[in-house]
Order: structure tokens, then sequence, then C-alpha cells
């Protein structure tokens, strides 16, 4: 292996001017900072992100632990944009960078002459990526977004949650629509990239939390596309196979996803009953029959334990495993094989623990190099590396600009 490659990550040299706050932006910029890009986190003065107060837990200098998920691998710089100096250190910044991200409503950055269309003249170079609720264009674009909502509006909620049709839906556990957005912003920014070499021209990225929820409806979006029927919900269950949900064995609740004919006959077989893989001998008959078929199935698994139809399936090859609580799944012997806890120290001494990037390149492997970082903890040297003095630095600070 190239050691000299190997001792780089592969975006190494990419500078990135973070102007995001809470977890779609922030999320994106960490991908990019573990990837080794510098990624330089703006902030604002005495306040911050929203999410260091989004608490308890915090850490020992008072920083929740929801900051903490989405900040690793950044340097932290306050700036006041209200201020004309603090605009023109962000001016700067984004003359030197190559990837700018921001999720300010629709509007309010061109006001402080922050946008693309005036940042590009300073530097043709830029990648200038907006994340907002609905997007730059149509009937909501001036609307705010936040993840909650955009489950409810975008359909996730209608297919999430019991099958009672009368009680609204449910959100998913996880802010799943603005780490979609964080993901899609991550591809678009990469592929950006790409172009710019070929081109040698940065471009702006208008993305949206809806559109992205909408894009992951996948599979049930196409069953509406072709049945014309609105999707419903299943609770554990999936509108297309069956099984594929949870069962109860006689000690608790398991997953079982059974993806094809030949892992249902299996499994009837290997039970002592041949006949109902007879009886359902397709998944089409399955789904048809959804309520007969797993009857059938959890008759027999409630008299059985966990561990033995769990057993079972692993030696039949069929996908089934316990419902782990969060602590039960960083516990697991795969989640350490795969070493996915990473513990960075901050600059106070204090470990923080994080979820490692799932990421594994064999060339230019993810490194972690700063620990979530305190309010403003970099703001000193970075301002030095564009150039201002000691003397004009404490300015800044009296005159409130950083």
């Amino acid at each position: 292996m190239n050691s000299f490659i190997n001792s780089f990550g592969a975006l190494t040299g990419i500078k990135v001017l973070d102007l995001s706050r809470v977890l779609a932006g922030p999320f994106c910029t960490q991908i990019l900072g573990d990837l080794g890009a510098d990624v330089i986190k703006v902030e604002r003065p005495n306040v911050g992100d929203d999410t260091r107060h989004w608490g308890p837990p915090f850490t020992q200098d008072g920083t929740a632990a929801y900051f903490t998920c989405t900040n690793r691998n950044k340097r932290d710089i306050t700036v006041n944009l209200k201020s004309e100096e603090g605009r023109e250190i962000i001016l700067k910044l984004a003359t030197q960078s190559d990837i700018l991200i921001e999720n300010y409503k629709t509007g309010e950055l061109a006001n402080l002459g922050l946008d693309y269309q005036t940042l590009v003249t300073h530097n043709p170079r830029l990648i200038y990526c907006s994340i907002t609720g609905f997007g730059q264009t149509g009937p909501r674009a001036s609307e705010a977004g936040y993840d909650f909502l955009i489950q409810a509006m975008g359909g996730l909620m209608s297919i999430t949650g019991n099958q009672n049709e009368n009680d609204g839906g449910m959100k998913v556990g996880v802010a799943v629509t603005d780490l979609f957005t964080g993901l899609w912003a991550t591809v678009a920014i990469l592929a950006a990239l790409q172009a710019r070499t070929v081109t040698g021209f940065g471009q702006y990225i208008d993305l949206a939390l809806f559109d992205c929820q909408l894009s992951m409806l996948a599979n049930v979006a196409s069953n509406w596309f072709m049945s014309g029927n609105s999707p419903k919900r299943y609770g554990n269950a999936h509108p297309n196979l069956v099984p594929y949900q949870t069962f109860n064995a006689k000690d608790g609740a398991f997953a079982l996803a059974v993806g094809n004919d030949k892992q249902f006959q299996l499994l009837c077989q290997s039970l002592g009953h041949g006949e109902i893989a007879l009886r359902f001998p397709n998944n089409k008959t399955r789904v048809e029959n959804r309520e007969d078929c797993v009857s059938s199935l959890q008759e027999i698994f409630s008299q059985m334990t966990q561990e033995e139809i769990i057993s079972l399936c692993q030696q039949l090859e069929i996908p089934a495993g316990p419902i782990n609580t969060v602590d039960k799944a960083f516990q697991d012997k795969q989640a350490t094989a795969r070493n996915m806890v990473v513990e960075l120290t901050n600059n106070i001494g204090e470990k923080i623990s994080t979820t490692a990037s799932p990421l594994n390149l064999s060339q230019t492997p993810i490194t972690y190099r700063f620990a979530p970082p305190q309010l403003g903890e970099h703001t000193k040297i970075v301002l030095q590396e564009l150039g201002y003095s000691l003397e004009k630095i404490k300015e800044f600070v009296e005159q409130k600009v950083i």
C-alpha cells in the first residue's frame, strides 16, 4: 500500500466554509471533514449553533450532546454577520474556500451580500450549497422547514407507526429527513468538485428538505405511482414482502426479514410446518393473504424462544435478529469489530464519544483530528491565517465582531 497516499484523506487540501446550523448542513460538513477537508464552522458570538443548547445531557463545558453528533473534525470561529467587519471576514474566507454550505432562510444571506451571485464574483471556483426547507423556488420557498414538519408534509409520517389509521402517523425516532438531506448535499458537492476539475468553475446547489424527503419514499412512492392507491401504514411490516416484520417469541420480540420464496420454504420446513409453505407458495400469495400467513407463523413462534428462532434462521441464512436498544446496538460484537464508536478529547481534557464514520476507504481512510469544538475555539488562529493582526483581533472582540 502506498503509505504517502494512505497518510492523507480523500479531501485533503479542500477548504469548507460551514455557515450551517442544527443537523442537515453540519452532518454534511462533518462527512467532508472526516474525509480530510479543512472545515471552518462559523457560529454566532456568545450563542452559537442552536443545538449547543438542546439538552440535557451536556458536556462538562455546557455543550449539549446533540451538538457533538455532527461537529467533529471542524475548526470553530464566531463571527457577527450583522457587522460590516464580520461580513468582510466571511468574504475573505469564502474567497479562499472551495465549498460553502449554508442553511439560512431563502434570501437572508443575499440581504447581507453573502449570496452565491455576490461571492462567485470573488471566487469563480466556489461551490455554494444552500439547504432550506422547501428550496429557492416554488410557492413555499419562504416558509421555514424543520425535520419534524417535513416528515409530516413529505409523506413519511403517514406510513410510519402502527396500523391505527386515526392516530395521525408517527415520526421516525431520529431526524432522518435532515440526515437524508445532509447525505444528498454531500453527493452533490462531490459531484460539483469533480465537474470543477473539467470546467474550472464551481456552481450553485439548491437543496430542499422537502424534495429530499420525497425522493426517499422510494418503493412506497412507486407503489402509489403504479396503483393509484395512497400507501398505508403497516407498523413493523412491509408493504411488498411477507413475512418481513417483527414477531413475538415466548420471551420477547424479534425481527424477521424473509426476502424470497426459497427462504420462506426453508423456514417453514425447518419449523416442521411445510404445509404453510404449500399454502403460501410465493410472495404474491403471502402479500394477498398477509394476516393468515403472519398469524400461522406467530402461533409457532410463540412456543419458541428468541434464541431458538434466531439461531435457526442464522443456520438457514435467513435474516433475523433481536430488537436492540441503542446501548445494546453499540455493544453488539459487530459494532465493536467495526470500530463504530470513536472517542476524542476536547481542549479541556474531556473525552467525547461519537458514532464513527461508516466509510472505509483503503487508500485514504477516515481520520479523526478534532473533537467537537468549543464555541469560537479557533477564532484567533483562523483570523491570523487570514492576515489579521493580534491588535485587530482584539479590536474585533471589543467591537463585538467576533
